[in-house]
């Protein structure tokens, strides 16, 4: 060849570089100036239970279920046969493989018809997320930029995890995990090679291969993904072989609706939010809201019920059943009861004995009257109308009589235990914004279920309030609450409320229960709690009507002692007295609380009653580690004194003493006459007090 030949070559193949440089470059501008479609999808809100299981989810807003996943949530085997099936070079090509598409292309030459598309997995996603058409040349091209589009923007990942959230799965089912749950009913975590196998035909014909209307196209699609996969050997001809003889199923299961009411609350509260972690137990859950359906069937149709259980050591909300059946119109099933605010009936009677034990007016072991009595007018009566004259208060609260816990009431005064109420973190809601009184005690209040088993969660922590909470995101609060009541009265209570007879358990295994009835039996409640765990039943109609014959230990009771044997095989046992307990017959009380006298019933105050002078209620004081200086005026001595319900000094016969008191923090003081009058402060003792 002469130099002028070779020149000319040379410059040929210099403009044919060229040329493929520029074809190069605009090709990668074209596919750079894609506009891409969102690829955030919009996923369904759900609600986790504490092992992240699915309590309940949301459509989102087009209707469909579409649950959030991520690539790492499908079981192995099945992506391994979505490769394998769909796009074997996945991880090698940029989008488009032209190696498929020439497959393809002499497929359906030689057979006359489309054999396959040749479409790679990222092609589906641009079809899928576009929604675009498929039919058509230009739709194909539009697919196949978008495809390549897609491989610079994204990881391999996340082009997987955009195909487990759009793909089709029949009606309004979209993604991998929806699908699992509606024909499956679990998770997509674990998959048996049958299971997988369908997961990667549906979607490739989801209408026709529903398996709840085409139960046999289904069957036929799977059975042909087995074959393949175990042609290409992803599985072995005996794992095929076993998978085809699972039957597909041929109904759709319903979405997860556990805890249905928490769920509804959640979602309220933070709208954005689509994915809330709660620190409810599934299976618990699951078990408690059968049991409430069980509870009511065959009774009044509207009779519904309500349970909660927590843990009190943490707070954490264990199971929370608002209602007999969320869906049961006639029950009001939709109204959540556990925050509903009721008449407690008599659950609130523990709480004044405890507050009694604390103010040093009252022990366990000491005597009370039970006998018609006119407090200001207010003459209550008991729930049988029977009066038992003289028994021990251990015997008044488990027969839960009216008379000594109205009595003690007036003693402590209606206002303290309202706000001890609400210390233990319970809302309140008094008739028409009245004042608190004495009825209080008997029901007179409104009190939700959670309310009240936040009460008891205080009585079982020793006398310290828990805050419930069921976001598992919450922690307990850093400092410590101020105290309800002191840890000998919380026991004291404890132990006679787990003397209560049909309690259950055996030995040192109770548990500590009181029941209750509003007024009219509009109200049935049952609380209860043993070492670990506190639940609160309450049975009724939503709308407030009475139930004839309805009384908390009837029926509330065995389904507090049902909750519990679901909870956990055998109860935990209750903690020992503390040190500080006494524990004496009633003989060997002191004097003043061998007898209890009330004050200010039928005969009004007694001004001559004792008076602490010093410390006032609410002193924050500091002895230095001393003793504290305490002086009493009025009264009749020897005076008793006592700190949070124990004594500390006996027998005084004069008016001020020094006496040694437990601490740092918060001490409620009682000074009881001879005549069994007594006087009361609060006082918090500095930490250098000690």
């Amino acid at each position: 060849m002469t130099g002028r030949g070779i020149a000319r070559l040379a410059m040929a193949a210099a403009a044919g570089l060229w040329l493929a440089a520029a074809g190069r470059d605009g090709f990668d501008a074209w596919v750079a100036a894609t506009e891409l479609p969102p690829l955030i999808a919009e996923t369904s809100v759900q609600v986790l239970a504490r092992d992240g299981s699915l309590l309940r989810a949301y459509t989102v807003a087009d209707g469909r279920w579409r649950l959030p996943m991520g690539a790492d949530g499908a079981d192995p085997a099945f992506l391994a046969m979505l490769i394998a099936y769909e796009d074997r070079r996945f991880a090698e090509h940029r989008g488009v493989d032209p190696r498929a598409l020439a497959r393809a292309a002499l497929q359906s030459l030689r057979a006359g018809r489309v054999v396959s598309g040749g479409s790679t997995l990222t092609m589906q996603v641009a079809r899928l997320i576009e929604d675009g058409p498929t039919g058509r040349w230009d739709g194909k091209l539009r697919q196949m930029r978008l495809a390549l589009a897609l491989e610079r923007r994204l990881s391999k990942s996340e082009i997987l995890a955009l195909y487990l959230h759009h793909a089709p799965y029949g009606g309004n089912i979209e993604g991998l995990r929806a699908a699992t749950h509606a024909w499956l009913g679990k998770e997509p975590r674990r998959l048996t090679p049958a299971e997988a196998a369908l997961m990667v035909a549906l979607p490739q014909s989801p209408e026709t291969r529903r398996p709840d209307r085409h139960h046999s196209d289904a069957t036929a699609a799977r059975d042909r993904v087995l074959a393949r996969m175990a042609a290409a050997g992803v599985i072995d001809t005996d794992t095929a072989d076993a998978a085809r003889a699972e039957t597909v199923p041929d109904a759709r299961r319903p979405f997860p609706r556990l805890a249905a009411h928490l769920a509804d609350r959640l979602r309220a509260a933070e709208p954005a939010r689509t994915t809330h972690r709660t620190t409810i137990d599934a299976g618990l859950q699951a078990r408690l809201e059968r049991l409430a359906a069980d509870a009511v069937a065959g009774r009044d149709p509207r009779l519904s019920v309500a349970i909660l259980v927590a843990d009190h050591g943490t707070g954490e909300i264990l199971a929370s059943v608002g209602s007999a059946g969320y869906t049961d119109d006639a029950r009001e099933g939709f109204v959540d009861m556990t925050r509903a605010l009721r008449s407690p009936g008599s659950t609130l009677k523990p709480l004044v004995y405890a507050m009694a034990f604390d103010d040093g007016i009252a022990h366990p072991e000491t005597l009370i009257e039970d006998r018609p009595t006119s407090f200001s007018g207010y003459a209550p009566q008991n729930f049988d109308r029977i009066f038992r004259g003289t028994l021990r208060v251990r015997e008044a609260l488990q027969l839960s009589l009216n008379l000594p816990v109205v009595s003690l009431a007036e003693a402590v005064g209606p206002a303290r235990i309202m706000a001890a109420l609400r210390r233990a973190g319970a809302e309140t809601e008094l008739p028409s914004g009245a004042a608190p009184g004495l009825a209080v005690v008997l029901g007179g209040v409104g009190v939700s279920l959670e309310g009240q088993v936040a009460l008891y969660a205080a009585l079982a922590r020793g006398g310290v309030p828990v805050t419930l909470r069921h976001d598992s995101r919450e922690t307990p609060a850093a400092v410590p609450p101020r105290r309800m009541v002191s840890e000998v009265a919380a026991w004291h209570v404890a132990d006679i409320l787990a003397g209560t007879a049909q309690a259950g358990g055996s030995g040192g295994n109770r548990l500590a229960w009181k029941t209750g009835t509003s007024y009219g039996h509009r109200d049935a409640w049952a609380i209860g709690f043993d070492g670990g765990h506190v639940a609160g039943v309450w049975l009724g109609r939503a709308d407030g009507t009475p139930v004839p014959g309805a009384f908390g230990a009837d029926v509330a009771a065995p389904v507090l002692f049902q909750t519990f044997a679901r909870l956990k095989p055998a109860l935990s046992p209750l903690p020992p007295p503390p040190p500080a307990a006494l524990t004496v017959s009633t003989g060997q009380l002191p004097p003043p609380l061998r007898r209890f006298r009330p004050r200010g019933a039928a005969t009004g105050a007694d001004a001559d009653a004792p008076v602490l002078a010093f410390p006032p209620s609410g002193a924050e004081i500091d002895t230095g580690g001393g003793p504290l200086m305490l002086r009493v005026d009025r009264g009749t001595a020897p005076f008793t004194v006592l700190a949070d319900g124990t004594p500390v000094a006996t027998g005084l016969q004069r008016r001020e003493a020094l006496i040694d008191l437990p601490g740092p923090g918060f001490v409620a003081l009682s000074v009881i006459d001879a005549q069994g009058r007594a006087a009361r402060a609060e006082v918090f003792l500095t930490p250098s007090a000690r």
